[in-house]
């Protein structure tokens, strides 16, 4: 007897921990209380990881904040196991390298956002020093630093089709914004 499957299988993260790094409890933090190293920058995907291992430690997650300028898609709503994260965005008042996380108490956290491309060296000296205590410098600093000046995607990179490539205008990161905001307004929101 042969069995025939009609359904495809349930998509799978392909880890199941977030890459993860804070600054240890009891100390005050410097600029940043740490850093993540998503795997990709789709939200959806990657945000119910690092729920998952935030909400362990450090309480509940109910809103997130990034800059458009590194994520293509920003939903408004993102569920996570037991519960639904709301995101939103911030052009000029975030970094665009870092994510501002919340809980139900009132915290928050802001993580450098080590870009998925990231060789692992560099991502976990990135890590650590966001994490460390004495740091004074930027998401944007950090990576300035480990990537020679440059924090801009590597050329033949999908962040981004080429109908937002440079034309002129408000600059790269206002006319990423833009094509982050618009594809943000074109999905749908579910209760």
């Amino acid at each position: 007897m042969t069995a025939t499957l009609d359904r495809a299988p349930a998509p799978v993260a392909l880890e199941s921990t977030a890459r993860l790094s804070l600054t240890p409890s009891g100390v005050q933090p410097g600029r940043l209380d740490g850093a993540w190293w998503p795997r990709s920058r789709d939200l959806l995907l990657e945000l119910p990881v690092l729920a998952a291992d935030i909400d362990e430690r450090w309480g509940r997650i109910t809103r997130i904040t990034v800059n458009p300028a590194r994520w293509p898609v920003i939903p408004r709503r993102i569920p996570v196991t037991g519960h639904t994260v709301h995101a939103g965005w911030f052009t000029t008042e975030q970094d665009e390298h870092t994510i501002a996380v919340f809980s139900y108490a009132p915290r928050r956290l802001a993580l450098l956002v080590v870009p998925p491309e990231t060789d692992a060296v560099d991502a976990a000296r990135l890590m650590s020093q966001a994490a460390d205590p004495a740091n004074t410098r930027t998401a944007s600093d950090l990576l300035a630093a480990t990537t020679g000046g440059s924090t801009e995607p590597e050329s033949g990179s999908d962040f981004l089709p080429s109908a937002a490539a440079p034309s002129g205008g408000t600059g790269e990161a206002g006319r990423r914004a833009d094509v982050a905001r618009s594809r943000a307004a074109s999905w749908p929101v579910t209760a």
